[in-house]
């Protein structure tokens, strides 16, 4: 893939790697610290006896009904986390705990097993409804807590539990407040209840079976890459051929034939690499359009830009990246409405 010549060399050497040869231990990992954080962050909630194992696995993930969470095994080594960050974009700090804290929510929910009971299934929906991935959703809507971007909570009502659990934990949430008003505070008051009332009950179901661990992927680094994004990327190289960028783009920036003396100009691509994660990040969080998607779209767009030779004017690029900036979130909303299927990466 083009993408890992991104990433720095000694990153690169294990691309012909097989994972389970990598020597990974969640233990002596960088991700070690942030699961000890989310110990200490259920600590402090009160939930003494609670303490879901973690381990290094090949996506985020509690697998169904068991209290066990899976952690990116990419994250276990900085010269894999290079290689996601040039294919994917690594999970920051504040990423790496929202996924934990949700991940804990499933995890809650599965050792005390609380989806068995009707007031769960009440106030949620039911357990054993089918898991879609190109799930339906209603933007804005205050029946559900806001997290996880993409409006995650109305995937399922298991994610709809994990996601309220989620803002229930997270200290800095002040859910509270900000849900004062919201039918979505009852779920939270739900799980704050239940929290007390578990706070001394070890849990019926505190060990779980693992599903994929990093000690059983014999594929390569690479062969990981290309296995579990290429379809993807095929759909989206699809979706993309249409647009008519070539227009669009020479709308909003300068053709380098009409440069004018005494005009501060830049790359136009430029300019779009510099500010290429938080609109990711931004039109991801707001549409719901899967993540995949919208950097295909960034990166079409800032490879024609870089093609076509096309000009930021420097005294008007904040006006300019305003106006980019809008244009891909309408391009990924156009996706969104229209008749192609959108699927979603798998968090839970």
């Amino acid at each position: 893939m083009a993408a890992f010549e991104k990433a720095p060399p000694e990153a690169r050497q294990l691309l012909t790697v097989p994972i389970r040869e990598l020597g990974l231990r969640l233990d002596q990992s960088p991700v070690a610290e942030y699961v000890r954080r989310l110990y200490a962050e259920l600590e402090s909630a009160g939930l003494r006896h609670f303490r879901p194992p973690c381990y290094l696995s090949d996506e985020w993930g509690c697998p169904s009904e068991e209290p066990v969470i899976g952690i990116p095994f990419y994250l276990g080594d900085p010269r894999v986390a290079h290689l996601e960050d040039a294919v994917n974009d690594i999970e920051n700090e504040r990423e790496i705990m929202i996924y934990l804290r949700h991940e804990a929510g499933h995890a809650f929910n599965y050792a005390y097993e609380l989806y068995r009971t009707d007031e769960w299934h009440e106030l949620f929906g039911s357990f054993r409804r089918p898991y879609r991935d190109d799930y339906p959703f209603v933007p804005f809507s205050r029946d559900y807590v806001r997290h996880i971007a993409g409006w995650y909570a109305q995937k399922h009502p298991d994610e709809d539990f994990a996601e309220t659990f989620a803002v229930w934990l997270d200290s800095d949430s002040h859910w509270q407040q900000r849900y004062a008003h919201w039918p979505a505070l009852r779920k939270l008051q739900y799980v704050d209840r239940i929290a007390a009332e578990v706070r001394d009950v070890p849990p019926p179901h505190a060990a779980g079976e693992t599903d994929i661990t990093v000690d059983e992927m014999e594929q390569t680094v690479e062969e990981f890459y290309r296995g579990g994004s290429g379809a993807d990327q095929g759909d989206e190289s699809a979706m993309i051929a249409g647009l008519a960028l070539d227009t669009d783009l020479s709308d909003i920036f300068l053709d380098p034939s009409k440069q004018r003396d005494g005009v501060g100009y830049r790359p136009a691509d430029d300019l779009l690499a510099e500010h290429r994660r938080d609109i990711i990040d931004k039109v991801y969080e707001w549409t719901g359009v899967r993540r995949t998607l919208v950097r295909a779209l960034v990166s079409a767009v800032e490879q024609r830009l870089r093609e076509l030779g096309l000009l930021a004017v420097r005294e008007r690029s904040r006006s300019q990246m305003i106006e980019l900036t809008v244009y891909i979130t309408a391009l990924s909303m156009t996706f969104l409405i229209g008749k192609r299927p959108l699927r979603h990466r798998k968090v839970k």
